[in-house]
């Protein structure tokens, strides 16, 4: 595996970069403080700082190992960093169980869709609600259909049977059916077409635009570029580069770096 160039800073480059309106005037909404996470004696992240206020959409690219979904697994409890921590809303969240993290408002859509695939898809929806029990959910399956018409029209199908496409968005469906505080998008484009990553992409904006905090971590530096509003460049598990989004896009270095160009 080639070793990306690190990317240096665009003028006017900062580690807070600029947030939309809806940003929470108190303080971050999702922060992680120097975390740092091992596989057993290998260290995946070395001293990992980032933030994600209220609104946003944030996006963590780089290369192939270079720690983007072991930082999606670490904020959701999946894994425990040795060092630093992860704080929702202020408080601590990297000691508590995964299951009651997501019941204090993080889901996440991971890699490889991970449907549950002898179940259907409305009981696939129903499972990403299983920390909502007792709530009313008839609004939030009606939310989903409506941003997703395949999986109402596939409502009774077996999820193991649908096409990756479908399966993507059945697992972002899913992850919103636990009315998140944030949702976390680990490379909801991998496997797609380039029409229905256009239209995956399409619908995270939209996801946004209803409210929905985004952490997307993407392979496809551009796209997640074109929706994001800031982006961390992560490389060997440390933050080399932060900025708007538009600042890391127009970045030389970046754009020959992850997006293609020479």
């Amino acid at each position: 595996m080639t070793t990306a160039p690190t990317p240096s800073p665009a003028a006017g480059s900062s580690a807070a970069g600029s947030s939309p309106a809806g940003s929470s005037p108190d303080g971050h909404l999702l922060e992680l403080r120097e975390v740092h996470t091992y596989y057993g004696n290998i260290r995946a992240l070395r001293g990992v700082s980032l933030h994600v206020d209220r609104g946003e959409i944030v996006t963590l690219i780089g290369s192939n190992g270079a720690g983007k979904s072991t930082t999606l697994k670490t904020i959701s409890g999946v894994l425990r960093p040795r060092q630093g921590d992860v704080r929702l809303e202020g408080r601590r969240i990297d000691d508590v169980p995964a299951h009651e993290i997501v019941r204090m408002g993080v889901a996440q859509a991971p890699e490889g869709r991970r449907v549950f695939a002898r179940m259907s898809v409305f009981e696939n929806l129903l499972m990403g609600a299983f920390s909502r029990q007792g709530a009313p959910l008839d609004d939030d399956v009606a939310r989903v259909f409506d941003l997703f018409p395949r999986l109402k029209e596939r409502r009774t199908q077996k999820a193991g049977t649908m096409s990756g496409g479908e399966q993507q968005m059945l697992a972002m469906g899913r992850a919103l059916m636990a009315s998140p505080k944030v949702l976390l998008l680990d490379e909801p484009s991998m496997g797609l077409s380039p029409i229905l990553t256009e239209q995956i992409f399409t619908i995270i904006n939209e996801i946004n635009g209803q409210g929905t905090t985004v952490l997307l971590v993407e392979q496809n530096a551009l796209m997640a570029l074109n929706v994001a509003h800031r982006g961390y460049v992560l490389q060997t598990g440390k933050i080399i580069l932060s900025d708007t989004a538009a600042n890391l896009a127009a970045n030389e270095q970046v754009r020959q770096a992850y997006l293609g160009e020479i």
